[in-house]
């Protein structure tokens, strides 16, 4: 625990930069793997050390990638370029089936033990892609461009506007399953596309899949976003019920989605002249925080329940930084105090609570704020959401 957070510091771009860029130093050179390429992702969360130096996840891989080309982007340091370089290498030549041109969910070193086609992983293939296209990486254009024609071809439903779920390395459905979770990324990442390329059909892919779940799907939950389908994309009430601190596929409602979700929303919003955008990230935003915040400790609960009441109350550290970038870009596109009060808040239970000496953020708390040791299994998390805090605050903060 710190002292109070001096909440001044959370507008200023000169903090915003600093704080980026301890994250950063974290990583940095630890996860550089110069012998077989890409990325180490498994550092103790305490002490920074390598506790498996061997598992390449597919979205580590990629958000390892987002997070140096967002800082070479912005000035950041200058080993950044060179770093977001040979992550993108990795990930063309190893993670990435040069036969099916699909990529692997997770590598042993450079060998393949997981050759899932994962929409969730694809779709931070897309992001990582468009990120390294606005720094100038080689390939990374046409590679954008191939993998958006390779989620057309065997992931989209273009009936519902939405990506099916996991297939195969040979590209066959491996379960009925649709959810929410893959599909905001899918978002997320064509947003970022359009940025990238100024191509209007990722910005109409984006827009598609945002009105789908947040509007349409929302509409049979109570303007809520469920995270699980079956096939026809009807509300499955019943999938992971027993297993509700799922790791990617919680039961439950996620205030943390909610708070993503509001912020793409708002994205969204700058980019269309359409007002439902807004609205419904206005709607999100407030959900989140009405049904998911702890006003005794602080945090959000992971998940809650049809009635708001919560089920893991475990306080994880990516639903606070989205909410961060959420009421960033909020207070920026409708000027309400309501939600510079909350971004100040929301910092200052970060800075209190998750942000580790390191400089680094915890993955995970308990109810009351004590740190939990994730140091098990693939590391997914390797700075991506606290960065990405900063660059939506930046966004708003340092116009």
């Amino acid at each position: 625990m710190t002292d109070t957070f001096d909440t001044s510091h959370a507008t200023d771009p000169a903090w915003l930069r600093s704080h980026r860029r301890a994250v950063l130093d974290f990583y940095y050179p630890t996860c550089m793997d110069e012998e077989r390429g890409g990325y180490v992702a498994q550092l103790d969360e305490q002490t920074g050390e390598v506790y498996d130096p061997d598992s390449k996840h597919l979205v580590a891989t990629c958000r390892f990638v987002v997070n140096f080309c967002r800082a070479a982007r912005d000035d950041g340091p200058d080993w950044a370029l060179a770093a977001a370089e040979h992550g993108v290498d990795f990930l063309l030549t190893h993670h990435r089936d040069e036969e099916t041109g699909g990529y692997h969910w997770l590598l042993d070193g450079t060998d393949p033990v997981d050759e899932r086609r994962s929409p969730y992983g694809h779709a931070f293939v897309l992001l990582a892609l468009a990120e390294a296209t606005t720094v100038g990486i080689d390939g990374a254009r046409e590679a954008l461009d191939e993998t958006y024609a390779l989620v057309e071809r065997h992931f989209w439903e273009a009936d519902e506007n939405l990506c099916r779920s996991e297939l195969d390395a040979d590209w066959e459905p491996v379960e009925p399953y649709r959810g929410q979770n893959a599909n905001m990324h899918m978002c997320e990442a064509h947003l970022a596309a359009h940025d990238a390329t100024d191509d209007e059909r990722y910005l109409e892919r984006a827009n598609a899949i945002a009105r789908r779940l947040t509007v349409d799907l929302a509409g049979e939950t109570d303007g809520r976003i469920w995270e699980h389908y079956t096939a026809d994309w009807d509300p499955d009430m019943e999938y992971n019920v027993e297993q509700k601190a799922h790791q990617f596929r919680p039961w439950g409602y996620q205030p943390g989605h909610h708070a993503e979700w509001a912020k793409l929303l708002t994205e969204l919003s700058d980019r269309v002249d359409e007002k439902w955008p807004l609205t419904r990230a206005e709607e999100l935003f407030a959900v989140a925080i009405a049904e998911g915040w702890d006003a005794e400790h602080g945090g959000f609960y992971y998940t809650h329940n049809l009635d708001g009441e919560p089920i893991v109350a475990d306080k994880y550290g990516w639903p606070v930084a989205e909410a961060i970038g959420a009421a960033a870009v909020l207070a920026e596109a409708t000027g309400e105090d309501v939600y510079q009060v909350w971004y100040d808040r929301l910092w200052e239970y970060a800075v209190e609570n998750l942000v580790a000496p390191g400089g680094n953020w915890y993955s995970k708390l308990t109810e009351e704020n004590e740190y939990v040791d994730t140091d098990e299994g693939p590391a997914v998390e390797p700075g991506y959401h606290p960065i990405g805090a900063c660059e939506a605050a930046l966004q708003s903060f340092d116009a």
